[in-house]
């Protein structure tokens, strides 16, 4: 019985939520919500799909720290987000539909700079990492970290993964920091491990974007 009444409570903050603070955002869809977030930062520059679905407990930031006043965060169409989640965009992150996330994942393309050894590091300049996207149907499991990195269509990223450097389309990666261990063979569809050394598909990547890629 304690199950409906947490249900009826989500649904009044739902609708509590969308008329006194979702004219706020840069756009806000159809069917969207966001549970009882912990922050929310730069709210004009943030769009949120039509049926996405924030969990308890998230921070949301498009903060244009490093001078870029495009930013831009994008959580796209029917994404569904863990609890705990906390994404902080200084230029650029965007999840594509579907992205799933678990709890206590962390999404962020700037970092704090640390050369000057005789200033703390919460007084260090925020440095401009690259632009985040996560693609379409992508699975972030529990307490993964992504900074600065792009994650291809389709792909799992195993629990307590740090992703800094792109992930190919189809891919499942894991580690600290991440790396490909399975890769979907377009022909077969079989997930299968990766060739040693870099693909054809990830040495253009890396011509087109200029990044590492994992």
């Amino acid at each position: 019985m304690l199950f409906l009444p947490y249900r009826i409570a989500n649904l009044l903050f739902r609708l509590r939520f969308r008329l006194t603070v979702a004219p706020f955002f840069a756009s806000f869809g159809r069917g969207a919500a966001i549970l009882r977030p912990r922050g929310i930062e730069g709210i004009e520059r943030i769009h949120i799909g039509a049926g996405a679905h924030v969990s308890d407990a998230a921070l949301l930031a498009a903060v244009p720290h490093t001078g870029h006043a495009d930013c831009i965060l994008q959580i796209s169409e029917r994404c569904s987000l863990g609890r705990n989640n906390h994404i902080y965009a200084t230029r650029s992150i965007i999840l594509e539909p579907e992205v799933l996330t678990a709890n206590n994942v962390y999404i962020s393309d700037n970092a704090h700079d640390y050369t000057e050894p005789g200033r703390a590091v919460m007084h260090q300049r925020i440095r401009q990492l690259a632009p985040v996207r996560i693609g379409t149907g992508s699975w972030l499991g529990q307490n993964v970290c992504v900074i600065g990195a792009s994650i291809g269509k389709g792909c799992v990223i195993g629990s307590n993964s740090v992703v800094l450097s792109d992930i190919p389309d189809y891919s499942v990666a894991a580690g600290t920091p991440a790396r490909v261990i399975r890769r979907r063979d377009a022909s077969t569809g079989a997930w299968e491990k990766p060739p040693s050394g870099p693909t054809p598909e990830t040495e253009q990547m890396q011509t087109t974007t200029g990044r590492t890629v994992a």
